[in-house]
């Protein structure tokens, strides 16, 4: 039996597609995810601050934001695979200036906006809205979680790779190590050439000038409500990836446990959102995603009410995994069933924005309150609060495509 979910099968070179665009996923989330256990190492060495550190990342977070929405309708318009290939090359450019980086300014030139802006162009909602235009409409919840589970299979492999390459050759020379991996996402480019074009056997999509979708966009309550919820998916997720390493070293966890617990998110983060991709296809996608952010807001109350200790953070880092991305795929779903998919990457861009933004506080108020107040504690609670208030935004999304009588006639 096929493990697609639907009528009919992608063809052939659907399936190529595919499967380089989670090849590129892979590659262009496995970096920024680790990025975690560069923090002490450079800082030691440098003698720069927590708070530069985090203010580099954080602006990483805003540009692939900021920088997503406008990749994602050159991508609309001209192709993928052009956008893919400048990905590559921004991504390996930024990893390698801040494998040299002589001060912060240079850092946050390096792994903040060079770094920001390949994720940008190459990152989940690129490769997701070409996905959308190669498969059916029942298709899509499935291919958006096999694309989000290999962003997570990054995670999982690029944790103890850089934890490796860190011991082995030093911060810097790993940094290097990761640039040159990352100028494989041009040549795997090729293979979603042409994808601009919605595959002809599809329904049509309605003709439409980008302006008038992003006022129909904008105009659109759920549309808005959904921007809104994904702002706090971003805050609860940066936030952990730039300081969890850190933060199990303030409580006396041995760094071995960074690295098995990030390890364990991006694994289980794949089976999370590829069950996430499943699930979304037969339950209500915006109550499924309110659950998901009330089981997050959950999990880290109980992780940090009990003891921090080895067999905790596994337990987190387990059930947390499964929450990680999860809530991808039915969002780039829902933006997809507003409004099609000829404006997917410009508008699931801009909800992937609110998530940046979110990212950008989280990785930011890391570093900036825990020079303050000495400890982690403000920010994760806000996380909490927040997870409540994401869910509230989506339940009353509504699950249909927006009403056009004037197109329509």
């Amino acid at each position: 039996m096929s493990a697609v979910p639907s009528r009919d099968r992608p063809d052939n070179a659907a399936l190529i597609a595919i499967g380089a665009g989670c090849l590129i996923a892979l590659l262009t989330f496995g970096p920024r995810s680790a990025i975690g256990f560069f923090q002490l190492p450079m800082l030691i060495d440098t003698g720069w601050s927590r708070d530069e550190f985090a203010i580099a990342i954080a602006i990483q977070n805003l540009c692939w934001g900021a920088g997503q929405p406008l990749f994602g309708a050159i991508a609309d318009k001209w192709g993928t695979a052009r956008v893919l290939i400048l990905s590559g090359l921004l991504y390996a450019a930024g990893l390698a200036l801040t494998a040299v980086a002589p001060s912060p300014f240079f850092l946050t030139i390096g792994s903040g906006v060079l770094v920001g802006l390949g994720v940008a162009s190459g990152s989940f909602g690129i490769v997701l809205a070409a996905f959308a235009r190669r498969v059916s409409a029942e298709q899509r919840s499935f291919v958006f979680g096999l694309g989000t589970a290999a962003g997570s299979a990054g995670m999982f492999l690029f944790a103890p790779l850089s934890q490796a390459l860190i011991d082995s050759y030093g911060w810097s020379d790993a940094l290097l190590v990761l640039s040159a991996i990352m100028l494989l996402v041009p040549l795997l480019s090729f293979a979603l050439r042409g994808n601009g074009q919605i595959r002809r056997d599809l329904k049509p999509e309605i003709e439409q000038t980008m302006g008038a979708a992003l006022r129909e966009a904008f105009a659109t309550r759920s549309f808005l409500l959904l921007t809104s919820g994904f702002f706090v998916c971003g805050f609860q997720v940066a936030f952990i990836t730039a300081h969890f390493p850190a933060f199990l070293a303030d409580v006396g966890i041995a760094p071995k446990w960074a690295v098995i617990s990030m390890a364990l998110i991006g694994f289980f983060n794949i089976i999370g959102s590829i069950s996430s991709g499943i699930i979304g296809q037969r339950v209500s996608k915006p109550h499924f995603l309110a659950w998901i952010y009330i089981g997050r807001s959950i999990v880290v109350t109980v992780f940090l009410l009990t003891p921090i200790t080895p067999a905790t953070v596994v337990v987190f880092a387990v059930v947390m995994g499964l929450l990680w991305l999860s809530t991808v795929p039915p969002t780039n779903a829902l933006v997809a069933i507003m409004f099609g998919t000829k404006y997917l990457g410009l508008l699931g861009g801009l909800v992937f924005f609110s998530h940046q933004i979110g990212s950008f506080l989280g990785v930011w108020l890391g570093g900036y309150l825990y020079e303050i107040y000495g400890t982690y504690d403000v920010v994760w609670w806000l996380g909490v609060i927040l997870g409540l208030f994401a869910a509230l935004m989506h339940w009353p999304i509504r699950e249909t495509a927006v009403e056009r009588p004037a197109l329509a006639l």
